[in-house]
């Protein structure tokens, strides 16, 4: 085993996938810099030199790794490189720890055995609006929290923006990301980590803080997107990974939401693209050809501006 739980250390791997944000990227490196519990490995995998630049690209101790384009690829390279780890936390590209993040994990992974998948407490989510800018989630950051942070909470699923993963329940029981999720890997998160959770317990951590900025920036058009909000959970409640529950409140969530702002969207969401992709995923299931692997094939009949997604 590669941890020495006796000096009560684990060996961590931080890994990124990354693909035409070296800006973001960079920010997230410096916080990941300044954390009080160093990364043993940092792992950045991206589709090509130019996605990460400047000098981030030269800092001591980051190791580029190269894939093709695709969320579930790119963190099944990442699970590959860090075979000499105990843990491998994922972080978005655009996630900034806290200081402590990466201390916290390991305290409790060390407590407690049985934990195999652990989140942080995401403390904004710019996902959610138009997204927020480094020098915002750095004021977020920097807010008091109380000093009291809790016990590691149960919860249905790890957040793909930040979580931890206790490598050799992944390695022993053969779990890798679902490339048949490639380009719009719309849930894979969820997906891997309800498996991987199979084995254990999966926890949130109100230690492990950071601020997701959501970045709008890289992203693609709205149809791909909402071809996968439909399909998506369907295959994966196919697999066994989801409840059908689940499954239909957030297609009917996403679904009402893209349908009510199409008309009125907003300036960073290319709804009608979504809705389009929405309505195109529903006749692929009523003709029985859903298909995640069809989102990369969905266009909009008119391109969203760049940064509209």
């Amino acid at each position: 085993m590669p941890q020495d739980q006796a000096a009560g250390r684990l060996r961590i791997a931080v890994g990124i996938v990354t693909m035409r944000r070296p800006a973001i990227l960079a920010e997230t490196l410096r916080e990941l810099g300044r954390q009080s519990r160093r990364a043993d490995r940092t792992l950045v995998c991206a589709t090509g030199p130019d996605d990460i630049a400047g000098e981030e690209a030269d800092r001591p101790g980051i190791e580029l790794l190269l894939s093709p384009a695709g969320m579930t690829r790119q963190r099944n390279r990442l699970l590959d490189a860090a075979g000499d780890c105990d843990v491998i936390v994922f972080f978005d590209d655009d996630f900034l720890p806290d200081p402590g993040y990466l201390a916290a994990t390991e305290r409790a992974l060390l407590a407690d055995p049985a934990i195999v998948v652990a989140t942080g407490l995401v403390l904004a989510d710019g996902v959610r609006g138009p997204g927020l800018s480094p020098a915002q989630g750095r004021t977020i950051l920097s807010e008091p929290q109380h000093p009291n942070a809790g016990v590691p909470v149960p919860v249905y699923n790890g957040y793909g923006c930040n979580m931890a993963i206790r490598l050799d329940v992944a390695r022993q029981h053969g779990l890798r990301f679902d490339e048949g999720m490639p380009l719009y890997a719309w849930y894979e998160d969820i997906d891997f980590t309800r498996r991987v959770g199979a084995f254990g317990r999966m926890v949130r951590l109100p230690a492990a803080r950071g601020v997701h900025l959501g970045t709008k920036t890289g992203r693609g058009p709205g149809a791909p997107l909402g071809y996968a909000q439909v399909v998506n959970p369907v295959y994966l409640c196919r697999k066994g990974s989801y409840h059908w529950r689940h499954a239909l409140v957030s297609i009917g969530q996403n679904l009402g939401m893209n349908l009510v702002r199409a008309a009125w969207p907003e300036p960073h969401v290319d709804r009608r693209g979504r809705l389009r992709g929405n309505l195109l995923g529903l006749l692929d299931l009523l003709r029985g050809h859903a298909d995640p692997a069809r989102a990369g094939r969905v266009r909009t009949a008119d391109q969203p501006p760049p940064g509209v997604a």
